[in-house]
């Protein structure tokens, strides 16, 4: 028997490198799996790159309460249950002096990494089963604070403030609830980064995150 065998597990933002990388392990361990995300042309690209009947997708914007509880209850009725909640979705933002940054950036940063995150986390809840697990991507920048991505440190560190408080609530039910918290990862967002902080510099940049010493993981291509 799989390590996953009859588990069910959601994946928001499934389109992207992790969700990705994720969503394919989890299939090889026989779980089930629902990729949710917010463009429906990378999600149906990401379904297809799997090529597994397990997984579903369904579209949803995690910063609108109504669209969160929609691929919550999609989930019930498409496999009866909930096991793993991969709170995943997140954001970079730009890169920008805190002086200089633009409130209605920030917003949006907050908006996805944060609400969208809690509102996932209140809305799983209720229907995972006991002994499940919730895991939320934070990031190195929601253990340290990085020049020019305050928005996203701030998000990032506040992900963990969730983790610690949904921990306690779950524990009655032997829900396990954790952050993982990957430095640099081989993708667009970081790429982006590194562009947005220095345009025309980024391998540079990226050298510089290099030599932080911390732990570097690149995500797994699906072909």
């Amino acid at each position: 028997m799989k390590k996953l065998e009859n588990k069910v597990a959601i994946i928001t933002g499934g389109a992207g490198s992790i969700g990705k990388t994720t969503a394919k392990l989890f299939l090889e361990a026989g779980a089930k799996v629902l990729l949710v995300d917010i463009a429906e042309t990378t999600l149906k690209e990401a379904v297809k790159g799997l090529k597994n009947e397990n997984v579903k997708y369904c579209v949803a914007d995690v910063t609108k309460e109504k669209e969160v509880q929609h691929y919550i209850t999609e989930t019930v009725k498409l496999f009866g249950k909930i096991d793993i909640f991969f709170n995943n979705a997140g954001i970079e933002g730009v890169v920008k002096p805190l002086i200089d940054y633009p409130i209605d950036e920030f917003d949006k940063v907050i908006a996805v990494n944060v609400r969208g995150t809690w509102l996932g986390n209140k809305y799983a809840l209720p229907h995972m089963n006991d002994g499940g697990s919730i895991i939320m991507t934070s990031s190195v920048a929601g253990i340290l604070g990085f020049a020019g991505l305050s928005a996203y440190v701030t998000s990032k560190h506040a992900v963990v403030g969730i983790m610690r408080a949904t921990a306690i609530e779950a524990a009655p039910h032997k829900i396990r609830v954790n952050t993982v918290n990957p430095a640099p990862v081989n993708n667009r967002m970081m790429r982006s980064i590194e562009e947005n902080a220095s345009p025309g510099n980024s391998e540079d940049v990226k050298k510089e995150f290099d030599s932080l010493n911390i732990y570097c993981i690149e995500s797994q291509k699906i072909k």
